[in-house]
């Protein structure tokens, strides 16, 4: 099964808190923690990394905390899941490193590839405006985000 890193989805998270808190100012990696029940400790350093990443924008001082470097529809999954775990491959075969030992013998490197190509894709379709909630319906955007065709 392919999954997020708990680092990932709290990344995710946060965004989506900062998107729906956007005309509130810079938020607290407290606040956040606190909204989610997540280890206030973990997501500071994954704001860190965000914002290191260019994603977000920090804040010093009393009132200070994180906000969104761009508007929330311009920052897909794709890019914070990359940005907090590195590039995304499925299987150990397709990395930037190059081919693996079996390369001359392999019969589903291809179809792997494409597999990856389609997630790396879907995620990069999906920002984080989509994952937070319309501020007048309250319902959540973009349902039906995620279809899978084989």
């Amino acid at each position: 099964m392919l999954r997020l890193t708990k680092k990932a989805d709290y990344g995710l998270m946060a965004l989506k808190y900062l998107a729906e808190h956007v005309d509130n100012g810079a938020q607290s990696a407290k606040d956040i923690a606190e909204a989610y029940h997540i280890p206030a400790q973990l997501l500071a350093k994954i704001l860190q990394t965000l914002a290191k990443g260019g994603l977000l924008v920090s804040t010093a001082g009393t009132r200070g905390g994180y906000a969104l470097a761009k508007p929330a529809n311009e920052i897909s999954a794709f890019e914070v899941i990359r940005t907090i775990d590195g590039p995304l491959f499925i299987t150990s075969c397709i990395t930037i490193h190059g081919a693996c030992d079996l390369t001359s013998t392999c019969t589903i490197k291809e179809p792997l590839r494409k597999v990856n190509d389609s997630i790396k894709e879907l995620l990069s379709g999906i920002t984080i405006g989509d994952l937070a909630e319309s501020p007048e319906t309250g319902t959540a955007l973009g349902s039906g985000l995620v279809t899978i065709a084989l």
